[in-house]
């Protein structure tokens, strides 16, 4: 019976000192926090011999965990001389999707909230015109532009946004980010970046 319950009390210490390393462990983003990040080139548009690196500095990963299982949460994608646009889903099991938010959308004033559905005319006190995201499979890289991307994967959970701040076809786009939520499942118990609200804005780290 003793060394049945020291078993129990050892698998309970165990699970919680998990619980405190995995954020580290786990490289978790902070949440309403953001970020400057430079992707070059579109991944498609690199010598053939650029292809044996993976995704090199074409993706933004946001936990140290997606760069290791080599998945990102966005990639700066298009054939050369070609559209450039974003996708958020490369692996079969993904069901990652992007939404353009439009053009002169202050990143800082984007909330987890107005990401699903944006105050278009936030300034007026009455006839306010929201309009509900559209999220789609791949978006149209575009200057100026602010996006939010809900991150759905076997093992992955999340939102954050991005504004495009500086755009070269085909060579690179920089991007400011802030991360809303995000989650890992790899094994229980689930960790998370703390912090989530639905209705905080963004700040410059």
């Amino acid at each position: 019976m003793k060394t049945l319950a020291a078993c129990v009390l050892f698998l309970m210490l165990s699970a919680t000192a998990f619980a405190q390393k995995a954020p580290e462990n786990f490289g978790l983003p902070e949440l309403h926090t953001i970020k400057t990040i430079t992707l070059s080139p579109s991944y498609s548009c690199r010598p053939a011999e650029e292809f044996q690196k993976g995704y090199a500095d074409t993706a933004l990963f946001l936990s140290a965990y997606a760069k290791q299982r080599n998945s990102p949460d966005l990639l700066f994608n298009g054939a050369c001389k070609s559209e450039d646009y974003f996708e958020a889903s490369t692996a079969g099991d993904d069901f990652s999707l992007i939404a353009d938010l439009g053009a002169d959308v202050a990143l800082e004033d984007v909330t987890a909230s107005s990401a699903f559905n944006l105050d278009k005319n936030p300034d007026a006190d009455r006839n306010k015109s929201y309009t509900r995201s559209k999220f789609e499979n791949v978006v149209k890289v575009l200057s100026n532009h602010t996006y939010a991307v809900l991150l759905n994967e076997s093992d992955k959970r999340g939102l954050f946004i991005f504004q495009v701040a500086e755009y070269v076809p085909n060579e690179k786009v920089v991007l400011r980010y802030a991360v809303k939520s995000y989650q890992l499942t790899p094994t229980a118990p689930l960790v998370r970046s703390e912090g989530f609200s639905w209705t905080s804005t963004n700040k410059s780290q």
